[in-house]
């Protein structure tokens, strides 16, 4: 006779109208019914209960981002680049700063790596996806190798906790492995999965089967990793280890500088919760999301929210009014994020809270009819519930922006071909590299790519303290 399944999960899913999950139950085997329960007991319906109900009755609980975008003025607290001797001075100041909380021990990162590949043709976590111009190196092997070169100048670990989806999670851990970690030390390496959010059907509101022993869901955003920090236990390693400023990045950002002493630095000195690296817009209709200040209140519009009119504005000298475009590279304070984790706790078990909302999306998502048949949907059927990191900025105190070199530093490989493509990641790692040994007195001989690994060198400055002027390169070559 087939096992029963466990009353209290029975219990729960009659409590918001998802019983129905449990309707293929005793066609199951043992491995079918422990993977379905496992998943069921993993997945908060009630939030999602309350969500659709709130989308049925009213607008997105994220809010109206068009009605801000009307009110959106350029970010106030902002550091720009550096155009005078004082402000250059100033930037060292921070960078001095930021070098002596790295050698304190004080700094962990967050590499959000939850993304595949499928957008590039490659079917793998897009971590592991190789954009070395000469060597192939993967953005893992780009971004901890900066890590590591970072942690070996301050003389102290810095922790890297890596974010993974139910996609990635395995074959991130995998990877890291069998690359011995990069040579961080397994010890200072953390993964933890982001949590998942069922899909609703959009005219009832229940929980949609992907399979008999699977519940259709999609990744909470990145946003989940508030929730995900608190649910898997990382914001007590950090405590443990006293790490009280998190450097926040994504994997498909190669330029990205990974603990940026300048950027740690003016996130102290300014007293930020959290702070936020902007570059400026090249086009008003550029699809990134803008940092602006809307009722005196820092925060971030996506691009989808920006009507034309308003992403079009032009200041008294004529550049974009809202120029200032996010990078998606953030210095949180761990105390920040605590606060954040309990009220959005609160969130998920009262339906009240100041926790980061959630956004509603309506998508076409494959389930199974009540016979057991697969649907392929023409027309969007279900919603998606998703929290995105961004919204943290209106709930700080103080969230300073500091703009950076875009060129330097944001050079993102989201589509095949194009823009923010491999071909042009490489292109920018290729131009930042030759930039530096150019600035070193070396020659790069025309046609020919020399790649630098952060093994080698993170900076200019360290490219010439390892170059001899006047060296030439005639071939292609790897600096390691």
């Amino acid at each position: 006779m087939p096992t029963a399944p466990p009353p209290d999960l029975v219990a729960r899913l009659h409590a918001t109208g998802d019983a129905h999950l449990l309707r293929f139950w005793d066609e199951l085997d043992d491995a079918g019914r422990d993977r379905l329960a496992t998943q069921l007991a993993d997945l908060d319906f009630a939030a999602a209960r309350r969500l659709y109900e709130a989308k049925r009755s009213g607008p997105d609980a994220s809010g109206d981002g068009a009605a801000a975008a009307g009110r959106a003025a350029p970010p106030a607290a902002v550091v720009r680049l550096a155009t005078t001797d004082r402000e250059a001075a100033d930037r060292q100041a921070a960078s001095a700063v930021g070098e002596e909380l790295l050698k304190s021990g004080a700094v962990g990162a967050i590499l959000v790596a939850g993304g595949q590949g499928t957008r590039l043709g490659f079917d793998k976590p897009k971590g592991m996806f190789p954009v070395g111009p000469v060597s192939g190196a993967t953005l893992f092997e780009l971004l901890a190798g900066q890590l590591k070169a970072r942690a070996r100048a301050a003389g102290v670990a810095i922790p890297l906790y890596v974010m993974t989806s139910p996609a990635t999670d395995a074959p991130t851990r995998a990877e890291f492995a069998a690359r011995d970690y990069y040579g961080l030390g397994e010890e200072n390496v953390v993964f933890f999965r982001q949590g998942t959010m069922p899909a609703v059907d959009d005219a009832t509101g229940r929980a949609l089967l992907a399979a008999k022993d699977e519940v259709a869901v999609s990744p909470d955003g990145h946003g989940g990793l508030v929730a995900a920090l608190k649910n898997r236990g990382v914001l007590e390693d950090m405590r443990e280890r006293s790490v009280s400023t998190l450097y926040y990045h994504q994997v498909d950002n190669p330029t990205a500088i990974v603990c940026d002493p300048a950027f740690l630095g003016a996130h102290k000195r300014l007293g930020g919760q959290v702070s936020t690296k902007v570059v400026a817009k090249v086009a008003p209709a550029e699809k990134m999301g803008v940092v602006c200040d809307v009722d005196g209140v820092t925060q971030i519009i996506e691009y989808s929210d920006l009507p034309d009119d308003v992403a079009a504005k032009t200041d008294a000298d004529g550049g974009l009014l809202l120029w200032a475009g996010n990078t998606a590279i953030h210095c949180f304070e761990r105390s920040f994020l605590e606060r954040l984790a309990d009220e959005g706790q609160r969130f998920d078990e009262t339906g009240a809270g100041a926790g980061l909302p959630f956004h509603v999306a309506h998508k076409k998502v494959p389930h199974l009819n009540d016979a057991g048949e697969p649907v392929e949907p023409a027309e969007p059927n279900a919603y998606k519930f998703e929290r995105f990191i961004f919204d943290a900025l209106p709930l700080a105190d103080v969230a300073p922006v500091v703009e950076t070199d875009r060129a330097r530093e944001f050079n993102p490989v989201k589509n095949a071909e194009g823009a923010d493509s491999p071909a042009t990641a490489k292109a920018a790692l290729t131009a930042l590299h030759h930039g530096w040994l150019k600035a070193a007195g070396a020659v790069v001989a025309e046609g020919v790519t020399v790649e630098i690994l952060p093994a080698f060198a993170l900076d200019a400055a360290g490219v010439k303290a390892k170059v001899t002027p006047g060296t030439r390169f005639d071939q292609d070559a790897v600096l390691k």
